[in-house]
């Protein structure tokens, strides 16, 4: 998991001027890689299992989440590491663990504790990673948070960029693509799904667990690490109570502003291809009458913990909220994949 940010779509760069009725754009194609599906080899435990139905998910609904976590993070790949370009150092994975946020060692050390002899470890190591497979599963890579001596390492192993070293990236997509590490990595984004039941029950405890909010609890957690506290949200909750209803949509509209005027300034990256295409799509909703109550709210929490984004002295705000306001309305643009379309009403 990891702070806001989005690593392929900042090869991204020419704004496009775009209407939510018009025709999409072609998505950015992902690259050759095994893609997060379900795969008979992977097990999940019949305890978490049974918790997760507690929240609408079967193994085929776990699957399925964890392809839509993976398609903003790595296009739908298992792997698709990434180098330092975000202060993350290195980031790889369905769900782009990493060393910045600490989340990547555990995961590493995971795979290596899957083999039952030490020599069965180096070999797989030695096979699928020769060069770098050494320094990855070293004490000081193994650390969190991360030992000087790792972070140089690695640093020396990529560009004045941030980018990997081909032969590094080639070595972790060989590791986190292996039948043992995808099991890993199922077992870690239950983990966090675990979490996620833990979460609605506490943001939601009159329910009702719907998908959406499913959906938006996942995101949250896979980008942010955490929902909004307790204290936090009974304060926006007590002032949605009291707004008349002549505030209702001007208010909302507020926030799709601040999201528009923040995507404009000079220090937001990850949504140049999306800000103008979600702000008309988005304003379009609210004038054709399509937000419900639920959305109203999960919009509202939306933003709450979107302008709290700190990764990069808050770099990926915008992009948090884009995020999270698509799962929400179903209807957005997110690294130039837009779903969903507004017609305005007529007259």
């Amino acid at each position: 998991m990891r702070y806001c940010r989005l690593r392929w779509s900042i090869a991204i760069l020419l704004p496009l001027a775009v209407f939510p009725a018009h025709a999409q754009d072609a998505a950015p194609q992902p690259p050759p890689c095994r893609r997060v599906a379900d795969t008979p080899s992977i097990r999940i435990d019949p305890a978490a299992a049974a918790r997760l139905a507690e929240i609408g998910l079967d193994r085929t609904g776990v699957f399925e989440r964890m392809a839509e976590t993976s398609i903003p993070e790595t296009m739908g790949c298992w792997a698709m590491p990434t180098g330092n370009f975000d202060s993350q150092l290195i980031s790889v994975g369905m769900a782009q663990w990493n060393f910045g946020t600490g989340s990547l060692p555990p995961v590493l050390a995971a795979w290596r504790d899957r083999f039952r002899h030490r020599r069965d470890f180096k070999r797989a190591r030695k096979a699928l990673a020769p060069v770098y497979g050494k320094l990855l599963f070293s004490k000081e890579c193994l650390a969190v948070p991360v030992a000087d001596k790792c972070r140089a390492a690695i640093l020396a192993a990529e560009d004045a960029k941030g980018k990997l070293d081909p032969v590094f990236a080639a070595e972790l997509t060989a590791i986190f693509e292996s039948d043992a590490m995808l099991q890993v990595q199922t077992d870690t984004y239950i983990a966090l799904l675990d979490k996620v039941r833990l979460d609605l029950l506490r943001v939601f405890p009159n329910g009702p667990m719907t998908p959406r909010k499913v959906r938006w609890a996942i995101d949250t957690r896979v980008q942010q690490g955490f929902l909004p506290g307790d204290e936090d949200i009974a304060r926006l909750r007590a002032k949605l109570a009291v707004m008349p209803e002549a505030d209702r949509w001007p208010r909302l509209r507020a926030i799709i502003d601040w999201y528009g005027a923040l995507a404009r300034t000079i220090d937001q990256d990850g949504i140049s291809r999306d800000a103008p295409w979600n702000v008309a799509a988005w304003n379009c909703l609210i004038d054709a009458g399509r937000v419900d109550p639920e959305q109203y709210e999960l919009m509202s929490l939306t933003f709450l913990r979107s302008r709290t984004a700190i990764g990069n002295s808050g770099r990926w705000q915008a992009l948090a909220f884009e995020r999270r306001a698509k799962i929400v309305l179903g209807v957005g643009s997110v690294s130039g994949v837009r779903d969903g379309v507004c017609e305005r009403p007529a007259g």
